[in-house]
This record gives C-alpha cells, sequence and structure tokens, in this order.
C-alpha cells in the first residue's frame, strides 16, 4: 500500500512539473539525487563529475517538461536521461584521447626544425579561420582550454557555466575544426589537429 501511495505521490509531482511548479520540481530533485549520484558515480568514479550529470540531467527535465509522459515511470526517464548522458561524455573523452594519440603517431619529423616552423605558422595561421566557424562560446571556451591552459573546472568557475558545459563546448568545438579541415589533405588535417591539442 506504501509504495503504490508513493507512486500516487510522485505523479502528481510529475504532473505539477509538467504544468511549470517549481516547488514539484525541487521536491523530485531532491527524492532522487542521493540514487542518481550513487548510479552516476558507478560509471565516473568521481563525486564532482556525478554531480555535474545529476545537474545536467535535471535542467533537462526541466527544459523538457512539457513533453514528459505523466503516465510513465518518471524513475526510468530520469535514470535513461544519466545513462545516455554519462555514456555520452565517456565515449567523447575515449575519442578525444585516441585522438591525440593518433596524431602523435602522425607528428612530423622534428629534426628538421625550420621547415617544420613554416609549416606550423601557416597552420596556425589555418587554425586561426578555423575558430571563426565556432560560436563566440565555444570559441571563448575553447581558448581558455587550449591558449591559457585552464582546466575544465577553473573554465567552468569563470564563466559561471557546469563542468559538463564546458567539456560539451570543447568537444562541439572539436568537432566544427574537424569538419572544416576536411577542405585539406589527410597530413595537414592530422598536423593542424596535433597544434590544437598540444597548442604549438
Amino acid at each position: 500500500m506504501y509504495a503504490t501511495d508513493t507512486l500516487i505521490d510522485e505523479q502528481d509531482l510529475v504532473y505539477r512539473l509538467i504544468d511549470g511548479d517549481e516547488e514539484a520540481f525541487c521536491e523530485l530533485y531532491a527524492a532522487y539525487k542521493n540514487r542518481l549520484l550513487y548510479f552516476a558515480m558507478k560509471f565516473v568514479k568521481s563525486r564532482e563529475f556525478a554531480e555535474d550529470v545529476f545537474q545536467d540531467a535535471f535542467t533537462v527535465v526541466w527544459q523538457s517538461r512539457l513533453f514528459i509522459n505523466p503516465e510513465a515511470s518518471f524513475s526510468s526517464y530520469l535514470y535513461t536521461i544519466v545513462r545516455n548522458r554519462i555514456l555520452n561524455q565517456l565515449r567523447d573523452i575515449d575519442n578525444e584521447k585516441e585522438l591525440k594519440e593518433y596524431i602523435l603517431a602522425q607528428a612530423v619529423d622534428s629534426t628538421n626544425e625550420t621547415n617544420n616552423r613554416i609549416l606550423f605558422d601557416d597552420l596556425k595561421e589555418i587554425v586561426g579561420r578555423a575558430l571563426v566557424q565556432l560560436t563566440p562560446r565555444q570559441r571563448e571556451v575553447f581558448k581558455m582550454s587550449r591558449e591559457l591552459q585552464l582546466s575544465h573546472k577553473e573554465i567552468a568557475e569563470a564563466l559561471g557555466i557546469s563542468v559538463h558545459t564546458v567539456q560539451e563546448h570543447i568537444s562541439a568545438s572539436l568537432k566544427v575544426i574537424r569538419s572544416y579541415l576536411t577542405e585539406y589533405s589527410v597530413t595537414s588535417a592530422d598536423l593542424l589537429l596535433l597544434l590544437i591539442c598540444l597548442n604549438l
């Protein structure tokens, strides 16, 4: 009987959430916080990262509340959001790591320093043109990360955004830049990304 009452109470909160009731949103937020943090930490092994994923998930809940099905399991809906955000983020991290390793393996011969420096100068100019393709916020976050060498946490604190949002901006920036580099040969693209990742 208690479990049924709990489900009914939660469904009532979901209906109120859909109507834009901030108090209902806060109640659901508090009810699921510990459970979702525990769930997220099984994957990311970081309390800070888990909290960031949790915050981001409830941002999605609030922004898309009008599309929530109040008759469906709200718990399953939440866990699906959190799981997908974690998987996407882990995939981005793995992809960036693999990309850096590949670029390093393709790096030019450092013994010819003069020719390499001329090539790097030319490539930097192309990188500059690629950065113009980014949104102002993406460019700001990307430069703080690559040029100022700030950590994701430091960027998040400076801009008043979440660490996860910083990571998404950087990931999106790399995708835009890689797309821009398709105009060049594979070798040039690899060298450009080397400049971007290592800040040469």
